[in-house]
């Protein structure tokens, strides 16, 4: 794990400007800047920055934090990684420990193994012949960092000639052990790099080129790789997808490989595997519209399916290229039809037009009785997606099928709200006395002496979140981040609380009077009790806090 006092020492390192800066354009707001929210649908710039408190939010959909918080949410990163990714921004060298908290030497096994095998491809002609043989050049080679994984004991030897143990080569899942002893995972094949979406090697691929029974593996799960979760490429594809808006998902590596070779720099691959929803983050995350571009046999056509009706159930916008005749995008690539491949990636089947056409294929729709089951699970699918999608494609189901549009019934509408909208109030007084604290909590003690909770008619519930020390809470960051909304010094939040006191104990007077309930003796004490506060508020003079159930 990542020693908590290195984490510490980037924090301090790091300028949140430049981190935010480096994903979003800035534009200067006073002391602050602004940008457009990458969180939501944004048209109007909501996300503030402000250099001075180190924090980010967005007045839209309330999304914030410090640096961290947005690289994690930005890239989709768990806490570690997104230490790792901005330890690398900033080219700061993070300390790690094991798990009793003693320091441990970063050995960068994946990283050396990844060198170790592309030296090897140097020295095999045979590998390097079967890379230029599918058109790879040199610049790409050294763009994915191919290389070739030798013998068993090769590897072996060298992981023990380097300082690794074993245990180190299991747990990276570059190495077994068996009932024959120890043995590389990774015997005689091309090696493509598996890097995490913060650009750290994590596991590899590998494809035989001496007959092996698998023609590709991958690395095992660890807890370092998990291919279910995983993009090939991403890591070189990420800026490129920011970029364009799109993605472009293919199934293997060397069609990734070829693609980035002609241009199309924001394609990746899944690992071996169907899309999965753990995809889902790094899918939708910065990209508008997601093609997938997949064979078209009946493999590549049922994963097809299976992941448009998964993209389309999240409301995600893209469509299927389906390559047919043997050709995949790196034969296209090859074969020089660039031009072809980006015709097909800029108008692909839509995603819902994709999954009713191949439910009604399932069918003979000249049986009535299947064509009722195919109505049925297209009404199912229907049912599954976003209520605007719903309405468009019905009638694209009933096209398809040749049946009446009356005939779908798919979307229980909810009852619209009906009730008004209530105006929004704000007051300042208690808006400012709660900003005040945030911005220097040592005077915390002068607003307890005198304020409660309960006297916060419009705030309160920003003023127990204080209280409960939630800074990083939307509410107190919206607050914390409005320039209108002004913090004090002691002199000046005296004079806020006293002009605050004053009109919450004039209003409890008020209440005392009109009350019905208090019978004549204790309302004379109650009066008396709450005139001597305001009398002495009046003078300038901070009353200590008594619950009006103890006058």
């Amino acid at each position: 794990m990542i020693d908590k006092q290195s984490i510490e020492n980037l924090k301090q390192r790091i300028d949140i400007v430049d981190v935010v800066g480096n994903y979003l354009e800035l534009k200067k707001n006073g002391a602050n800047y602004k940008a457009v929210c990458p969180f939501h649908d944004d048209s109007n710039p909501s996300l503030v920055i402000s250099p001075a408190k180190q924090i980010y939010h967005c007045f839209s959909c309330q999304a914030g934090g410090d640096a961290l918080k947005f690289v994690m949410e930005y890239d989709k990163l768990s806490y570690p990684e997104a230490i790792e990714k901005l330890a690398n921004m900033f080219n700061f060298s993070l300390t790690y420990t094991n798990d009793d908290g003693v320091k441990k030497e970063d050995r960068r096994l994946m990283e050396n193994l990844t060198l170790f095998y592309r030296q090897n491809l140097e020295k095999n002609s045979t590998a390097k012949a079967y890379i230029k043989e599918r058109g790879i050049g040199d610049a790409s080679i050294e763009k994915f960092e191919l290389g070739y994984a030798p013998h068993s004991q090769a590897t072996l030897h060298y992981l023990q000639e380097h300082g690794y143990a074993m245990s180190e080569a299991v747990e990276y899942g570059v190495a077994g052990v068996g009932e024959n002893g120890n043995y590389a995972r990774f015997i005689e094949r091309i090696t493509f790099p598996i890097y995490s979406p913060s650009g750290k090697p994590v596991g590899f691929g590998g494809r035989t080129i001496s007959g092996h029974q698998a023609k590709y593996v991958n690395s095992p799960q660890t807890k370092y790789f998990n291919k279910s979760a995983l993009l090939y490429g991403y890591h070189l594809a990420r800026e490129s997808i920011f970029k364009q808006k799109s993605i472009i998902v293919t199934e293997g590596y060397l069609d990734v490989i070829m693609l980035h070779q002609a241009g199309f720099t924001n394609a990746v691959a899944t690992l071996g595997t169907a899309l999965t929803p753990e995809h889902i983050p790094l899918l939708s995350k910065g990209a508008t519209e997601i093609v997938l571009a997949y064979d078209g046999d009946g493999a590549g056509i049922a994963a097809a399916l299976k992941a448009s009706m998964l993209l389309s159930t999240q409301g995600l916008k893209g469509g299927v290229v389906l390559f047919s005749g043997g050709m995949d995008p790196a034969d296209m690539v090859q074969k020089g039809m660039s031009e072809q491949l980006s015709k097909l990636f800029h108008s692909p089947q839509p995603f819902v037009e994709f999954a009713i056409e191949q439910i009604a294929r399932k069918y003979d729709l000249k049986d009535a009785h299947q064509k009722q089951q195919a109505l049925e699970e297209g009404s199912m699918y229907l049912k599954s997606l976003p209520n605007s999608l719903q309405d468009s494609y019905s009638g694209v189901l009933s096209g398809t099928l040749n049946v009446n549009q009356n005939l779908i019934k798919i979307q229980t509408h909810k009852p619209k709200n009906l009730a008004q909208k209530v105006e929004h109030f704000e007051d300042f007084a208690e808006l400012t006395i709660i900003k005040t604290v945030l911005v220097q909590p040592t005077l915390i003690d002068t607003v307890l002496d005198t304020v409660d909770v309960l006297m916060f008619k419009t705030h309160a519930q920003e003023f127990s979140l204080l209280l409960d020390n939630q800074r990083e809470h939307p509410m107190l960051r919206q607050i914390l981040l409005r320039e209108e909304i002004k913090s004090f010094g002691e002199g000046e939040l005296i004079g806020v609380l006293i002009n605050f006191l004053a009109k919450f104990y004039e209003g409890e007077m008020l209440k005392v009077k009109q009350s019905k309930k208090i019978d004549f003796t204790e309302k004379s004490f109650l009066m008396r009790k709450l005139h001597d506060k305001i009398t002495r508020l009046k003078k300038g003079e901070l009353v200590i806090y008594e619950s009006i159930g103890t006058f």
